[in-house]
């Protein structure tokens, strides 16, 4: 099954995302094929990262949760709020399996 993470960062000038990022992008590679795809949110003038989006393949919503528990970002609280849900793909270019 398929889940959508979205992420948006405390307020602050970026450095605790630019501080982690390395970490995180490792978390990511590590994680095999489960991460289908991925980016930064940004500021509404694309200037800055202010969040993340993922789409992500678990067997349930708590293995989802459990896998977004242990990414460098989340760890270091990054995060203002995180929303997990489950996401089917439907229209574009992108086939996701």
């Amino acid at each position: 099954m398929l889940f959508v993470i979205h992420a948006i960062d405390r307020d602050g000038d970026g450095s605790l995302r630019l501080a982690n990022r390395e970490a995180h992008l490792g978390f990511l590679g590590d994680s095999g094929d489960r991460v289908k795809l991925g980016g930064p949110m940004l500021s509404e003038d694309g200037s800055r990262m202010i969040g993340s989006m993922l789409v992500i393949e678990a067997e349930s919503l708590q293995e989802a949760r459990n896998w977004a528990a242990g990414d460098p970002y989340k760890k270091a609280d990054l995060f203002a709020s995180v929303d997990i849900r489950p996401w089917k793909a439907a229209v574009g270019t992108t086939t996701i399996t």
